[in-house]
């Protein structure tokens, strides 16, 4: 079996496990996957079925260009909404911007009549009355891999509370309990890696040997990474280093400093999966946050127009990918670096192949 046919496959038994935890057990706030569905009073959203033959306009509201992540994102949204053939266009607001060209970027999606806005958030509460403006027209906005304060807006998200936590409590392990690390984050102010610190923190508690020797954000951005890595490794001891989506830019700068490889925590990226498989005395754990949850945004967005009960919110497990095994099954030779290798998000998309978000086609295009 290649290596494309065990990617799909072990992610296809991963979540196939996943959505039995869903099924079983709901809302229940001890699994770390969970649907839990409601508006204030706990209740699912109700809506009123669409006609078989409608078509819909989803707009996407995303702050942060020439990231892999993101692009990804796009493409996984695009990519839902062809398969799902009910979507006539996908209308973008793309370019890097703060909290106040967003909040402008949705008033212009709702301007031009889009049925739903999926949004990436730059902030958590700052984006509560433009939400409020959308839902008054009848759109919904789900917000992914970040949540928002506005109370109309549905959520889709890996478990970033949780992605901080388990790949911090790995890189804690592997050291023994005891060393000095590097905690290279994401962007500053932004609500997931905000959710990651307090997972960081949970796990740092437990752990009263570890020391924390530097701290710093990489605004996601690999090259600000590997300069900032570059100065840890050749200024600094550290025994571990814990990254936010820039791990393979990292990595290279082992060699670069002509130093020692000490254990790295990243997320899924394809370059960094390939790393760990590849490089010789590196070792190191990627947690899966796959960009596909765009995908998932859409799917939510979708359902919702469809007139089908939707949960409020969506929260995906991160996997931890340690072993041989897990990498070599989830790698995709020949992908974009800093590209996730996990982009087929069952049961909740309806695209079934990578390919399908590789070529990043919209309806249309």
């Amino acid at each position: 079996m290649d290596n494309r046919k065990k990617f799909i496959t072990r992610w296809l038994v991963i979540l196939a496990v996943l959505a039995l935890i869903v099924a079983a057990c709901g809302g229940d706030d001890d699994e770390s996957t969970e649907t839990t569905a409601g508006d204030d009073d706990g209740g699912t959203t109700e809506t009123t079925a669409a006609p078989a033959d409608e078509t819909f306009v989803l707009g996407v509201s995303n702050t942060l260009v020439g990231n892999a992540w993101r692009e990804q994102m796009i493409c996984a949204i695009k990519a839902e909404a062809r398969a799902r053939g009910n979507v006539s266009e996908v209308v973008l607001q793309n370019r890097n911007t703060d909290v106040a060209g967003q909040i402008a970027d949705i008033q212009t999606l709702i301007s031009q009549g889009v049925d739903a806005i999926i949004i990436n958030p730059a902030d958590r509460s700052a984006l509560d009355d433009v939400i409020a403006e959308a839902d008054a027209q009848g759109i919904p906005v789900i917000s992914v891999d970040a949540p928002v304060t506005a109370p109309q807006a549905y959520f889709v998200s890996n478990n970033q509370v949780e992605y901080g936590e388990v790949g911090a409590r790995w890189l804690f392990e592997a050291l023994g309990g005891e060393g000095k690390v590097a905690y290279m984050r994401g962007l500053d102010g932004h609500p997931a890696d905000t959710d990651r610190d307090t997972g960081w923190d949970a796990a740092l508690a437990d752990y009263p040997g570890i020391e924390v020797v530097y701290e710093n954000w990489t605004g996601w951005d690999p090259s600000q990474g590997a300069q900032q890595a570059l100065e840890i490794l050749t200024s600094m001891e550290v025994d571990g280093i814990w990254t936010s989506g820039i791990d393979y830019s990292v990595v290279e700068q082992f060699e670069v400093a002509g130093v020692d490889y000490v254990p790295v925590v990243g997320a899924d990226n394809n370059a960094f999966i390939e790393q760990l498989m590849t490089v010789e005395d590196l070792s190191g754990a990627g947690v899966s946050n796959p960009p596909s949850i765009g995908g998932v945004g859409a799917a939510v967005a979708l359902d919702i127009l469809e007139g089908k009960d939707v949960a409020k919110e969506t929260l995906l497990t991160p996997v931890v990918l340690d072993t041989m095994e897990e990498l070599e099954a989830v790698f995709v030779p020949d992908l974009t670096a800093g590209w996730s290798s996990y982009m087929v998000i069952e049961p909740y998309v309806s695209y079934t192949s990578p390919q399908d978000v590789i070529d990043c086609k919209g309806p249309g295009e």
